[in-house]
């Protein structure tokens, strides 16, 4: 599919994440200093939104709300059960005030 615009610049603040449904996936963008993240926003365990759920700056994770589970946000792979298979991440690249992402 190609890069795709998600949103721009300054709808994520530093240390924040967002939803945003793009040709019909639901991706979780998440800012976190100079860095930018994407992950696919349903937790691999079980159907529910991981942008509702707490994301861990230091550790780069975001964690899944229902559960507790949490999530690599640089390979997707669950650091804590319940979750045993990973999210897909996307790779991010900033175009002016655009974030793109790679669908």
């Amino acid at each position: 599919m190609g890069e795709v615009r998600v949103c721009a610049v300054g709808d994520v603040a530093t240390g924040d994440k967002r939803c945003f449904t793009v040709d019909g996936h639901k991706v979780c963008v998440a800012h976190i200093g100079a860095d930018w993240y994407a992950v696919d926003d349903t937790c691999s365990h079980e159907d529910y939104s991981l942008c509702e759920g707490d994301l861990w700056e230091d550790e780069l994770e975001i964690e899944c709300p229902k559960h507790g589970s949490t999530f690599s946000l640089k390979t997707g792979e669950p650091q804590t059960l319940p979750a045993t298979r990973p999210v897909r991440v996307y790779d991010v690249t900033i175009s002016g005030d655009d974030v793109l992402v790679e669908l």
